[in-house]
């Protein structure tokens, strides 16, 4: 099915295939069964990830995915935030920006051998393809990433 999309389930956030025809319609969960509407995801928002989620969203994500591991009290974190929020937006439908916050959430960053934050991480069909340490301009990111889209 090419023209369906895979949307979470707002209430156990069970990942659910829906025809593209089907947007803006109720569906039901397969798993949950509970009813939400479909909506298109636009990713043009960081999205957060959390340990329990990274797998579904970052190594099954359909798209190339950018992860940012950072922490609420790293100064360069917040520094790339807003660069980062500017590619999401930019790169919406092409791209996920997902967020993971390495003081909640230490399991991902550990097995991805994180030692410093914020590091990026440049995902595509489940595999790690490029990274980068440290707050860089966005021109760096950009670069980064055209060579992954392309």
């Amino acid at each position: 099915m090419s023209n369906a999309f895979i949307l979470p389930c707002p209430h156990c956030h069970t990942r659910n295939r829906i025809p593209a025809a089907h947007i803006g319609q109720q569906a039901t969960c397969g798993k949950c069964r509970m009813k939400f509407t479909a909506v298109k995801p636009t990713y043009d928002q960081p999205v957060s990830v959390t340990d329990g989620t990274f797998a579904r969203e970052v190594l099954e994500s359909p798209l190339p995915v950018l992860v940012d591991f950072w922490a609420p009290w790293c100064g360069p974190c917040r520094m790339v935030a807003p660069i980062l929020e500017d590619v999401a937006k930019e790169y919406a439908g092409k791209l996920v920006v997902a967020k993971v916050d390495t003081d909640q959430n230490p399991q991902w960053a550990t097995k991805f051998g994180v030692r410093g934050i914020p590091t990026m991480l440049f995902v595509k069909d489940g595999k790690v393809v490029d990274q980068q340490v440290g707050a860089v301009p966005k021109q760096v990111i950009t670069s980064k990433l055209q060579h992954i889209l392309n």
